[in-house]
């Protein structure tokens, strides 16, 4: 069927989608560990972050540009799915989906402050005297506090888990994939609710935290991402056959006997 042959390119393409994001934010993230120490760097005094980012000069700048656009990348896997899975109906998935892409638009702002806002404050931190960089260390943790913990990680990781955790009890209950995807979704995305702790503890001090949450969490559920990249590539649509495209061989009557009825061929 036309439907169904369709059904099946969108899935594919979905699927390289979530497979290309998953990569590429890992590569990015990789790589911005190395050249920033990132994120262990967030929770350090603003002095030390500022002069680190300072340090790391335009070519850091353009890191974080790639980091945040190859995450802003996951919004157009998320928006097709429904439709790849065949459930556009499923109100479920309806709100999961805008969920989901509410989730990668404030993560993209939390990234993208580092390359719009950050860098400013960078110099004229680099530059000023003891009392402007007072006032800029001030400014920075306001911005960081805002754009980062509220929006980019607490937000942010919040909704993209609430899409992760609703898809997955979608898998388990209809099968549009493999049981073990829905099962696994929900696994990452429970540890990885756990890094709430370490924002929190940047407002209410005291505030329980497990440190490896956010490295355990965000792995598992970045590998999550790409096994639902890959499982949607090798996915077969529902009612596909090697023949689905091809016409059925036309019926030939057969000449009727006398006083019976006349017989037509069976379609293959």
């Amino acid at each position: 069927m036309r439907t169904t042959s369709t059904t099946g390119r969108l899935g594919r393409l979905t699927g390289l989608l979530f497979v290309i994001s998953a990569l590429a934010f890992a590569a990015a993230a990789t790589l911005l560990t190395i050249a920033f120490d990132w994120p262990d760097i967030l929770r350090e005094p603003a002095e030390v972050v500022l002069q680190a980012f300072a340090a790391g000069g335009p070519g850091l700048v353009w890191l974080w540009f790639a980091t945040a656009w190859a995450y802003g990348l996951l919004a157009v896997p998320v928006l097709l799915l429904p439709a790849a899975l065949g459930l556009r109906s499923s109100p479920a998935l309806q709100v999961a989906t805008s969920v989901g892409a509410v989730s990668v638009l404030v993560s993209l702002i939390g990234f993208l402050r580092w390359v719009f806002v950050v860098p400013p404050l960078a110099d004229s931190h680099a530059t000023g005297d003891a009392q402007t960089q007072a006032a800029v260390e001030a400014a920075w943790t306001a911005q960081h506090q805002f754009g980062g913990a509220l929006l980019g990680e607490h937000l942010g990781q919040l909704l993209v888990i609430g899409w992760s955790v609703t898809l997955s009890v979608i898998i388990l209950r209809s099968g549009a994939l493999p049981r073990w995807l829905g099962a696994a979704g929900i696994a990452a995305s429970a540890i990885y609710l756990l890094n709430q702790g370490d924002i929190l503890s940047t407002a209410v001090p005291g505030f329980p935290v497990w440190d490896l949450a956010g490295l355990i969490g965000s792995t598992a559920w970045g590998l999550w991402i790409a096994a639902l990249g890959v499982t949607l590539l090798t996915r077969t649509a529902p009612g596909h056959s090697d023949t689905a495209d091809e016409p059925a061989p036309a019926s030939i009557p057969r000449t009727p006997t006398t006083g019976g009825p006349a017989h037509t061929g069976r379609r293959n």
